[in-house]
C-alpha cells in the first residue's frame, strides 16, 4: 500500500518556478499511474499532469502544458512536478495521487486509490 506525501510548495512571484515532490513510501516497484491535481481557492479539484510508471510518456492539462513537467524516479518511488513561468491562476493546493494500472486521461476520480495531504502553491502578481 502506497503512502503519498507532497513537499515543495511555497510562495513565488509571477514568472517564478517551484518543484513539487511526491514521496511514495511503501513503493515496491509496481505499475502505477501517478497524477498531480490541484484545487484553487473556492474551486473544485482539477487535473494537472499524469505519468505511468511503466512508460516514459506524460500527459498534461492544456493550462499547464509547456510550463510544467512531471517526472519520476522509479527506484525511489518519487514523482516531481517542475513548475515554470508560474501565473497567479496556478495558485492552488496541489495533490499527488496514484492508482494502479494505466492512466486514464483525463483521470476518473473514482479510480484514484491513494491521495497525499497536499502542498500549497501561491503565485503573486
Amino acid at each position: 500500500q502506497l503512502h503519498l506525501e507532497e513537499s515543495g510548495g511555497g510562495s513565488v512571484q509571477t514568472g517564478g518556478s517551484l518543484r513539487l515532490a511526491c514521496a511514495a513510501s511503501g513503493y515496491s516497484g509496481g505499475r502505477y499511474c501517478m497524477t498531480w491535481f490541484r484545487q484553487p481557492p473556492g474551486q473544485g479539484r482539477e487535473w494537472v499532469a499524469s505519468t505511468y510508471t511503466g512508460a516514459s510518456n506524460a500527459d498534461y492539462a492544456d493550462s499547464v502544458k509547456d510550463r510544467f513537467t512531471i517526472s519520476r524516479v522509479n527506484a525511489k518511488g518519487t514523482v516531481y512536478l517542475q513548475m515554470n513561468r508560474l501565473k497567479p491562476e496556478d495558485t492552488a493546493m496541489y495533490y499527488c495521487a496514484a492508482n494502479t494500472g494505466y492512466c486514464t486521461i483525463p483521470p476518473v476520480f473514482s479510480d484514484i486509490a491513494m491521495w497525499g495531504q497536499g502542498t500549497q502553491v501561491t503565485v503573486s502578481s
